[in-house]
């Protein structure tokens, strides 16, 4: 695996390191997977389908000069600051369940190496003694797959709580009562720094390096720009007749929002924290002109619907949509 280093280290925002990612994914010629890592200042950063309002407290964000943006991945609602370190993983690798596990499994490997017992669970955790210390999420490019991935150091706990809002039903289904109990930090598992954690990962991971240039980092900042548009970062908050959330085991938080008149769906949409793996776009459009029933969506969706959102069934979203 090779490390991706820049000319110059110096602290950026966020999206810097998520066009970084980008970049390395769609036009840098390596044939072998890439890694890097990196900090930020305090920063919430939502999945590619989640709703701003749903998950981030924006008031106490712009009281705390805590940075909002979003990703293009699926999944949750992170909180990231110096106090944590980000993973950056590109691979050709294009299969969803191979790629998520070879990195998960990487960064278990490592940390047991550093005498720290780590195990994967769920869909894209890691824990130590029970507790999450790391969350990860992915989404694919053509001929690429990217992963990025948290580890909480010494993390400000209240900011994390603060900034981030998350539904009563997600809270209920992970019996918090504390986030603190249920979130790991590093530093109480280790005297490694987040410096010498990096240079860990680094020797540990990598075989070999490659530094950036000026004239990539120039390519970088330019697609940054997407990434800081209001558009990018608010979206379009589509109109709707219907709502329907539901929590499904091993897919995630999904809401199902249509525009219906006279019975006849005109417009569909799909939020959550949920993996994309195919178009979902393409999936909802047709939904468009049919009557708001059952078996007329059954009929309308593709059989296997899982082939667009991870392990998500499709009598188990008809459920979602029209209770079971």
């Amino acid at each position: 695996m090779v490390h991706i280093s820049l000319p110059e280290e110096k602290n950026r925002m966020l999206v810097f390191y998520l066009a970084m990612e980008e970049y390395v994914a769609r036009y840098l010629d390596e044939d072998d997977d890439c890694f890097f890592t990196w900090q930020t200042d305090p920063t919430v950063i939502f999945g590619r389908n989640q709703l701003i309002e749903n998950e981030v407290n924006q008031a106490y964000c712009r009281e705390h000069a805590i940075s909002m943006f979003r990703r293009k991945s699926g999944g949750g609602c992170v909180y990231s600051d110096r106090g944590n370190v980000m993973m950056s993983y590109v691979t050709h690798d294009d299969s969803v369940n191979l790629t998520f596990n070879r990195y998960i499994n990487m960064v278990v490997l490592m940390l047991w190496k550093m005498g720290i017992e780590a195990k994967a669970t769920g869909r894209n955790d890691i824990l130590i003694d029970g507790r999450k210390v790391s969350g990860n999420a992915f989404y694919h490019i053509p001929g690429r797959s990217i992963v990025h991935g948290t580890m909480l150091f010494d993390t400000n706990m209240r900011h994390m709580v603060g900034s981030i809002t998350p539904s009563d039903e997600k809270l209920l289904s992970k019996g918090v009562k504390s986030v603190r109990q249920h979130v790991a930090l590093l530093k109480d598992y280790t005297d490694t720094s987040t410096a010498d954690f990096r240079q860990l990962c680094q020797r540990e991971l990598c075989q070999r390096e490659r530094r950036l240039t000026n004239a990539d980092v120039s390519r970088i900042e330019e697609l940054m720009q997407e990434y800081l548009s209001e558009e990018f970062i608010f979206g379009r908050n589509p109109r709707y007749t219907i709502c329907r959330r539901r929590r499904l085991e091993g897919v995630g938080e999904v809401e199902v929002r249509m525009e219906l008149k006279n019975g006849i769906i005109r417009e569909a949409d799909m939020k959550g924290d949920f993996f994309l793996v195919g178009d979902l776009g393409s999936m909802l459009n047709r939904l468009k002109g049919q009557p708001f029933e059952r078996q007329a969506v059954s009929n309308a969706l593709p059989h296997r619907i899982d082939d667009v959102v991870v392990h998500l069934e499709k009598e188990a979203l008809l459920d979602a949509i029209f209770g079971d």
